[in-house]
């Protein structure tokens, strides 16, 4: 590709929000000027806001396997819509498990001419698989994940203490990240099965907030112990937070991520049926939702990730409404941007907020810094262009998720996008995704 310019009034740099000017030299960008700027661009953006490429480092794409959940076309479509330009994929949910390297191959030979957007993978921890967490970081995946509890599929067990015990000195060897599924089976409830199934509370006294504390807990001292980076995923419980910082201010490599469901929804407004909302853990008290943006104004969350995790609508219980027997997975790829930002802009938090938890965060989580999550010279020139000003209703039919099954179908969001570019090429415009795969694995 050859040189393009790229201007815009509001360009989200890491040092801040001003007119720029982005020279993009075969998919990379070359220089940022800032300042306004009159000399003729290639692409002029005016007063839309230009941020980094968005990077999702939880995703479920369940595809080979389990493809008819979400795909690697339909997820990377959704991305590219919804200006994510990276994702990474999560270990579970496919068939087979990234729990070894022919899984992981498996999984490229999937992927392969099938991308929109650029993905990589995490490699899965799992009982009896020690042996296997250094040759898949040899042959690539940018960290693992595992459960502490039952992970809803046959394919991928949750680890004992005694596991975590033998692995993560040998994750930790590694110098990659260990995501943790942080809820302790112990403190895990069955669901009372005199309670109504379509009551929210019903799933939710069965998943309570001490499960993720005592999760937490063991995972602080374990790090410590083996000095493995260890990240929390999808924290809803605002109530661990104080354990976290004390154990960052201590030395001890944890980080943490929250979804946006986590920060939309609360508990007690949850109506009975509305199983597109059922997750684990599960979505609390709003006063929970409120301390998570907190912990996000004053960096105590570092990163927002969606944790799309698609299913049929059958198996989601959509007309039955049954929380006990449904799939727990949100469904919102394609319109985190608008999800996020309609919740900061509500908060009077600043947009460009959003380029460091959607972007230079998860990349960071990834190992990607230098190559994604900003706008700056040497980086992939991933860039979305939005309206943070533009109000749009969310069709779930209309969106390039397999399945029209989420939460945010109806709801009125503040933020559109505009255009999303892979390495300065366009490949989502004026709500249509465009051109070939050009995505790459990572």
């Amino acid at each position: 590709m050859a040189s393009r310019l790229i201007r815009s009034e509001r360009v989200v740099l890491p040092e801040g929000m001003g007119p720029a000017t982005i020279r993009v030299d075969d998919g990379r960008i070359a220089a940022v000027t800032t300042g306004p700027s009159k000399a003729p661009v290639d692409i002029d953006a005016k007063n839309a806001v230009i941020l980094p490429g968005l990077v999702d480092s939880h995703v479920h794409i369940n595809d080979p396997g389990r493809a008819d959940w979400e795909g690697f076309e339909s997820a990377t479509l959704s991305a590219a819509a919804g200006g994510v330009t990276t994702l990474v994929d999560m270990p579970l949910n496919s068939i087979p498990a990234t729990t070894n390297v022919a899984a992981l191959e498996a999984k490229r030979r999937a992927a392969t001419g099938r991308l929109h957007v650029d993905v990589g993978f995490w490699g899965g921890v799992v009982p009896g698989n020690a042996t296997d967490i250094e040759p898949l970081a040899r042959a690539g995946v940018l960290g693992f994940k595992c459960f502490l509890s039952p992970s809803g599929v046959d394919e991928f067990h949750h680890v004992s203490e005694a596991d975590l015990r033998e692995a993560m000195p040998i994750v930790a060897a590694t110098g990659l990240p260990l995501l943790v599924h942080a809820e302790m089976p112990a403190l895990l409830r069955a669901p009372d099965p005199h309670a109504d199934p379509a009551s929210y509370s019903t799933w939710l006294d069965s998943r309570p907030g001490t499960a993720e504390q005592a999760a937490i807990d063991l995972l602080i001292d374990l790090a410590a112990k083996t000095g493995a980076r260890v990240h929390i995923v999808h924290l809803a419980n605002a109530d661990a937070l104080s354990s976290i910082g004390g154990a960052r201010a201590a030395g001890v490599p944890i980080t943490v991520e929250t979804c946006p469901h986590y920060l939309t929804f609360a508990a007690e407004d949850i109506a009975d049926g509305d199983t597109a909302l059922k997750c684990a853990p599960p979505i609390r008290e709003g006063e929970h939702r409120e301390r998570l943006w907190d912990a996000l104004k004053h960096g105590y969350v570092d990163l927002i990730a969606t944790d799309h995790s698609p299913a049929p609508a059958r198996l989601k219980h959509i007309e039955d409404g049954n929380f006990v027997k449904a799939w727990g997975g949100v469904a919102s790829l394609q319109i985190t941007l608008s999800i996020v930002w309609d919740g900061a802009a509500k908060r009077r938090l600043p947009l460009e907020r959003l380029a460091g938890w959607m972007a230079a965060g998860p990349a960071r989580l990834a190992g990607l810094t230098g190559r994604k999550g900003a706008i700056a010279p040497g980086y992939d020139a991933d860039l979305v262009v939005m309206d943070p000003d533009r109000e749009m209703i969310v069709d779930a039919s209309r969106l390039y998720h397999h399945h029209a099954v989420t939460p945010y179908d109806g709801a009125r969001l503040r933020g559109v996008v505009i255009a999303t570019m892979l390495r300065g090429e366009i490949i989502f415009d004026h709500g249509e995704c465009i051109g070939p795969p050009l995505g790459h694995l990572l």
